[in-house]
């Protein structure tokens, strides 16, 4: 069978044989403080960083004198609204998350540990995996708001010491022509990048075989999968609810 059955037999277990849901809840609720909050500092300095840089370089490449300075904010809004706070966020977050998913359940799973739960009558997958996963379509919304703003802010900042735009202008161009349609996409594409990061780490982690070498490289795999799957559904979601 190829991985990608594989795969999709793995996400039909998640919900056959649920547990209480005061189980679930309380496992969503840590796995929640486990990938959000932990995960606020990086991207508070990605996303900072990002929109002071897009704001410098698109400033230096606007060398003619009829374009007006609040097109600045104006590319750095839609650039960070729609490609660089959802989807550079969650390659960041795949790298961070994911790989500590694959690691902790392949860990688990070549300790036995998944093995014993089993035996006990309980759906390993679904009491392992679910709640990371729903923690993650929860969280990752939640860090790309944060990041678009953090974006665009960084952005002002950069434009304001550095003296390429100034206060008003930078303001004006973040309402100019502003659609919020762009804000609901970059929340869809979290959702949806959310999901592929969990439930592809948690696949890679969940059938590990052999020892710690082993671990290694679902953990690397499950970075690699995950980021290539969040290009290919930015590339869907974009042709999608945008082309």
């Amino acid at each position: 069978m190829s991985k990608l059955g594989k795969y999709l037999i793995f996400l039909s277990k998640l919900f056959t044989n649920p547990e209480k849901f005061r189980v679930y809840w309380a496992l969503t609720m840590q796995e929640c403080k486990d990938i959000g909050i932990n995960s606020m500092l990086i991207v508070t300095i990605v996303a900072s960083f990002l929109g002071a840089v897009t704001c410098v370089q698109t400033a230096a490449n606007m060398d003619n004198p009829f374009v007006p300075k609040y097109i600045i904010s104006l590319i750095v809004r839609d650039s960070t609204i729609l490609e660089l706070g959802p989807t550079i966020t969650c390659v960041v977050l795949a790298g961070k998350i994911g790989s500590n998913i694959a690691s902790q359940l392949g860990t688990m799973r070549i300790s036995e540990q998944i093995d014993a739960l089993e035996v006990m009558g309980i759906n390993s997958s679904s009491y392992l995996i679910l709640p990371k996963m729903i923690a993650s379509m929860v969280t990752f919304p939640m860090l790309v708001t944060l990041a678009c703003f953090l974006g665009i802010y960084g952005g002002y900042l950069a434009g304001w010491l550095t003296g390429s735009v100034t206060q008003q202008e930078y303001i004006y161009g973040l309402q100019f022509a502003f659609k919020p349609s762009y804000v609901i996409f970059a929340i869809i594409k979290s959702v949806v990048f959310g999901f592929l990061v969990a439930s592809i780490a948690a696949f890679q982690g969940f059938y590990t075989k052999g020892g710690a070498y082993e671990v290694g490289k679902a953990s690397t795999a499950a970075v690699t999968n995950s980021c290539i799957a969040i290009l290919i559904a930015d590339y869907l979601l974009a042709q999608l609810l945008v082309g």
